[in-house]
């Protein structure tokens, strides 16, 4: 019964980290994303 009882809330907190990590991993993707578009814009343009 404890075991149950603990785990609820470290669960919490594991959604907001888990949050955090999405939340980063979605900025480095659009990072990504437009440094990409721009060396491809920038081929495009001397080709």
């Amino acid at each position: 019964m404890e075991a149950s009882k603990q785990s609820a809330p470290k669960n919490k907190n594991d959604e907001k980290s888990l949050r955090g990590t999405f939340a980063s991993v979605l900025i480095v993707a659009a990072i990504i994303v437009v440094m990409w578009a721009g060396v491809f814009w920038l081929y495009m343009e001397r080709v």
